[in-house]
Formats: C-alpha cells, sequence, structure tokens
C-alpha cells in the first residue's frame, strides 16, 4: 500500500476500533476474545484495503468478517470456555449499581447461552441498530434468514432469562 492508503486505513482505524470491540464483546461475552477478534477483522481489513473502491460500504465489511470470526471461533473446541464456581475478583456490592451490574451480567451471560449465528444477529439487530436488509448484508443471507434467526434468538434469549428469573429470582 502507498502512503495515502496507509493514512486513510489509519483514520478508520482509529476511528472504528472502538465500536468494532465492543460489538465483538457483545457477541463473544469476553474482553480478550473481543480483541483478538477485532484484530482479526481489521486485519483482513488492511489486506483488502486497496481493492476496496466503495469506502461506504467498510463498515459492513469489517461487520461481516467480524461474524464470521466470531462463528469460526466458537467452532474451535479448544478455544471452548470452562465455567468455573469461584470468580478471579471480587464483585463491587454497591448499592443501586448491583442491580444495574446483575441485570447487565444476566444478559451477557444469557447472551453467551444463544447459538453463534442466532447471537450475531441479535447484537448487529439490538446494540449495533442494524435493520434486517443491513443485517442480512453483513451477514451475507438472506432478510428472512435474518427474521427467523432474530426470532429463534429472542425465544432462546427469553428462555435463557426466564430459567434465570426462576433459578435466582
Amino acid at each position: 500500500m502507498d502512503q495515502r492508503d496507509e493514512q486513510e486505513f489509519a483514520e478508520y482505524f482509529a476511528a472504528r476500533r472502538d465500536a468494532v470491540r465492543r460489538t465483538a464483546y457483545l457477541m463473544c461475552g469476553d474482553w480478550h476474545k473481543a480483541d483478538d477478534l477485532a484484530q482479526t477483522a481489521f486485519v483482513a481489513l488492511h489486506r483488502r484495503w486497496k481493492k476496496i473502491r466503495d469506502r461506504a460500504a467498510t463498515d459492513a465489511y469489517v461487520r461481516k468478517t467480524l461474524v464470521r470470526a466470531v462463528i469460526d471461533e466458537s467452532r474451535r473446541p479448544w478455544r471452548r470456555e470452562r465455567q468455573t464456581e469461584v470468580l478471579p475478583e471480587p464483585v463491587d456490592d454497591s448499592p443501586g449499581l448491583a442491580e444495574r451490574v446483575a441485570t447487565r451480567e444476566d444478559l451477557l451471560a444469557a447472551l453467551k447461552e444463544v447459538p453463534p449465528k442466532q447471537r450475531a444477529v441479535l447484537v448487529l439487530r439490538f446494540f449495533d441498530g442494524l435493520d434486517v436488509g443491513a443485517a442480512a448484508t453483513a451477514l451475507g443471507c438472506s432478510e428472512g434468514n435474518v427474521k427467523s434467526q432474530t426470532a429463534r434468538g429472542l425465544a432462546n434469549l427469553r428462555q435463557v432469562l426466564e430459567r434465570e428469573v426462576e433459578t435466582n429470582g
């Protein structure tokens, strides 16, 4: 790449890295994995930067690469999470904050139990704010597939959260 392309890529990276990292975190639930997944997406983008003609479609390309990386990562058996009984660090028990954190933690834990493709659709639709068409483009599938995956993902998420409420109140 020439100097101008490198500069354009650096500007794009600086502007979008936090948003891509947050999206990756919502899909995988782990900041370290999110960093790796975001890096994978940006490395793929860097390789193809010179060939991208429509710079307005760059976000869609990064999203699609990120979703594929999340799904690929979930298929690797040596990378699967292991559950532990003891948390590595204590949780802050401040009043007020505890309710928000518990709700957020419950949602993130429930998202982890939703299958990867459904999780990707839910994150793109409800956290990134994409409409059905944009999510379909990002995932490389039909709008009908996005709609059905959204319905199934929401049903799975609802089921997990209801089970959590019944168990822990």
